[in-house]
């Protein structure tokens, strides 16, 4: 099965790190997040990989091509945008993409296994599947409950509430392509949206182990401990780093 890398974005809610370095290059331990995900996938089979590139792309080249030995099971390819198409859009510049596909963004740390997610996916029979993660959000003041009136009827500090938030690792049909039109600026959720006013099937994969995104500085840093303590969770046997 193909696997598609988003690896294009300009990282802006990581700047000034970002500014000079591709958000998939920035370092988790000792490796680049982008390289720690392709060993994961490739230790789950899925060693067909395109990046879809675009900022700073050819940073993220001249390191893949530096380690090509280490990831020589891996075919990596690499489609650019010079033109940004959105998360969804970029899909409809990649050939090739006639069979059932996973997408994910690149820049993730998950303990997820990707084969559990696929065969998920070909049991509900979806059109497309969403890798779903609870997510605690806290909200550090207090919050008042009001009536119509303005009159106060309860107050909470500091409450959490969870959701269920896209983990950025989805599992395409083929016919979800359909659906994009070529050269298109479109993002994931008007796609999802676009689907479901279809009537397609959307469904999700609820997972409940280890998933951070670094899109923002406090997650990277949070990301960056987490491997720290269980690097052993997130690389295949063997590729623990010392």
């Amino acid at each position: 099965m193909k696997t598609v890398i988003l690896a294009g974005g300009k990282g802006t809610r990581l700047r000034p790190y970002t500014t000079v370095f591709p958000k998939p290059l920035m370092p988790i331990g000792h490796r680049p997040i982008l390289d720690i995900i392709i060993q994961q996938l490739s230790q789950h089979g899925f060693k067909d990989i395109v990046l879809s590139v675009g900022y700073l792309s050819e940073l993220i080249q001249a390191y893949f091509d530096n380690v090509s030995g280490r990831l020589s099971d891996v075919n990596l390819t690499y489609v650019k945008e010079d033109r940004p198409t959105g998360t969804a859009g970029s899909l409809a510049s990649i050939s090739g993409l006639d069979e059932p596909f996973m997408v994910m963004n690149g820049d993730v740390l998950t303990t997820l296994d990707y084969s559990r997610l696929v065969d998920y996916h070909h049991r509900k029979g979806g059109i497309l599947t969403i890798g779903m993660y609870k997510k605690r959000v806290k909200i550090d003041l207090g919050v008042v409950e009001m009536d119509g009136d303005g009159t106060l009827t309860g107050y909470v500090e500091k409450p959490e509430k969870t959701y269920d938030v896209s983990m950025g690792i989805y599992v395409y049909d083929p016919a979800v392509l359909s659906y994009i039109d070529q050269g298109e600026h479109l993002d994931f959720p008007d796609l999802v949206l676009r689907l479901i006013e279809h009537g397609e099937k959307v469904v999700g994969f609820p997972f409940d182990g280890h998933w951070l995104d670094i899109g923002r500085e406090e997650d990277y840093f949070q990301a960056q401990k987490k491997f720290g303590e269980m690097q052993h969770l997130f690389l295949p046997p063997g590729k623990v780093l010392v």
